[in-house]
């Protein structure tokens, strides 16, 4: 029989499996490079990645409870260790478990398992205490046994059925219609009320104070429904005050970026910007002409008959102002039923007075001891944390550590980044921009379609220049715009001009959580 080195069919398969191997190890190698029309960097000239990407899969695990960070913490460093410990170790194991459901809803699944397995190993019965503890049976509660279908007693009258539903929102608002403001009454039977001075004001007046509650904080606003039913009705169903909010630059659209403010390292914007956009602008109005057959305005003026672009920074503010409020316009009409308040609660907008945090764990496998007796690999729960904060003025901050929020978020600020020192957590920050998408940055889509991405841009490692694609979305009940879904993550070399994009395998979508050390506006 012929020998397996001799046997040509054995060899020309050989060679055919060696060919694809070298294929397969090339391709795995090469970057990956995607193109399309939408601003980038404010360096160069170059077509940035596709923004119009489906949304990276989720899960509903992923979801964090959003926290409300009140005080300050302790100086931190670098490795998120605070300088001066606040709280002592556990000792019992119901100490360890309430610890570990503490480092569970912070995200961190690694200190978490640890102090479980120690907990159970102290008492295999410390997930009952920690119910009874902190739920306890008459907290909650019974449930009313369910009537016989025989019982005659219990049987309701079928006219009751209509009077026992309750009512409806809209009813129970319009009930208060006709309501005034009541006095407090006396703190002594018998004693005269106590003066109430702006149960006497005519409605134009308290509407205009009630305007200018909203306008210094929109959340006191809202507080005063629980006041009385008269200050309810009027939260809400005063469209006026709902539309000042909307128009705003305090809390509503008016303080929103659809066009690059500044540079990514938080310089004005040069001419040679002004002019990049101004060709972009060009681009998507043309792309949409074509599609459709209209024409599109462009951010340009005419003068002596020859199209030329706005650089001007005042005069371009001033266009771009009448451009949002025109867009929110359309949309109060369109989409969101001609009301103020709606728009408030569901157009996507970003918010400043808190920041945006990532949450990621993955797990990694270790290698073994030589000398341990145990048959497996150690198995390592990694967490790190991806920090967003936007400014008004269309700045942003990004930070990608191991510290822990209640350790950095006081410290993600402009001034802790300007003073910060070497080992401190605001070392490894990031200078960057935003802006929300736009009708040029998807030719031919509605407004609608478009409304909600996110773009922002950081400065990368040496010469890179890092881009997040992200898009608004809700989380949560009842919470509106409180979650950055990822779109696509990229790099973009300034000196080859060439685009790479990173994978999103573990990261996980942003949730933004209030920083009261921020004020009620932000920065």
């Amino acid at each position: 029989m012929e020998s397996s080195e001799t046997n040509p069919d054995l060899e020309s398969f050989r060679e055919q499996w060696r060919a694809e191997v070298r294929a397969r190890h090339q391709q795995s190698h090469r970057p990956r490079q995607d193109q399309h029309t939408t601003a980038g960097p404010s360096t160069g000239s170059r077509k940035p990645p596709p923004t119009k990407k489906p949304i990276a899969k989720e899960y509903e695990e992923d979801y964090v409870p959003t926290k409300v960070f009140d005080e300050p913490g302790q100086p931190a460093t670098i490795t998120g260790v605070a300088a001066v410990p606040t709280k002592k170790e556990p000792i019992t194991a119901l100490e360890h478990y309430e610890k570990a459901v503490e480092r569970e809803a912070a995200g961190n699944l690694g200190d978490s398992l640890r102090l479980y397995r120690k907990a159970f190993r102290m008492d295999d019965q410390v997930d009952q205490n920690y119910k009874a503890k902190h739920f306890p049976r008459a907290k909650f509660p019974q449930k009313m046994a369910a009537p016989k279908s025989g019982d005659s007693s219990t049987a309701a009258a079928p006219g009751d059925a209509k009077a026992d539903q309750p009512q409806t929102m809209k009813e129970l608002i319009a009930s208060f219609a006709g309501l005034t403001i009541e006095p407090v009454p006396p703190e002594i039977e018998g004693m005269p009320q106590p003066p109430c001075p702006i149960s006497n004001l005519p409605d134009e007046i308290l509407v205009h104070i009630l305007r200018d509650v909203a306008v210094a904080d929109v959340g006191d606003f809202v507080r005063l429904a629980q006041v009385c039913k008269r200050l309810a009705f009027l939260v809400v169903t005063e469209d006026r005050i709902w539309r000042r909010i909307c128009l705003g630059v305090e809390f509503g659209f008016g303080g929103m970026h659809y066009h690059w403010q500044r540079q990514i390292t938080w310089e004005p914007l040069a001419e040679e910007d002004l002019e990049r956009e101004a060709a972009e602008e060009a681009a998507a109005a043309e792309a949409f002409t074509q599609s459709s057959g209209a024409t599109s305005p462009t951010e340009t003026e005419q003068e002596d008959g020859f199209v030329v672009p706005v650089f001007d920074l005042e005069k371009r503010a001033e266009r771009l102002a009448d451009e949002s409020t025109a867009n929110t316009l359309a949309f109060f009409n369109s989409l969101y039923g001609s009301s103020w308040q709606r728009m408030f609660r569901l157009r996507p907008r970003l918010r400043f007075n808190g920041c945006y945090i990532s949450t990621v764990n993955y797990v990694r496998s270790g290698m073994a001891n030589s000398n341990s007796i145990t048959w497996g690999a150690p198995i390592h729960v990694v967490t790190y944390y991806r920090y967003l904060r936007f400014f008004r003025d269309g700045t942003c901050l990004s930070l990608l550590t191991t510290a822990e929020p209640n350790d950095v978020v006081h410290h993600l600020t402009r001034e802790t980044y300007a003073s910060h020192h070497s080992g401190h957590v605001m070392e490894s920050a990031l200078k960057g921009r935003w802006r929300l998408a736009r009708a040029g940055d998807n030719p031919g889509a509605s407004l609608s379609e478009v409304e909600g991405d996110v773009m922002v841009e950081t400065e990368g490692v040496s010469k890179y220049v890092y881009r997040l694609d992200l898009t608004l979305k809700s989380a949560g009940k009842g919470a509106r715009n409180n979650k950055l879904a990822w779109r696509g993550f990229y790099s973009w070399n300034r000196l080859t001009d060439d685009w790479a994009e990173f994978t999103l395998r573990n990261d996980k979508p942003f949730f933004f959580s209030r920083v009261r050390s921020y004020g009620v506006m932000g920065a």
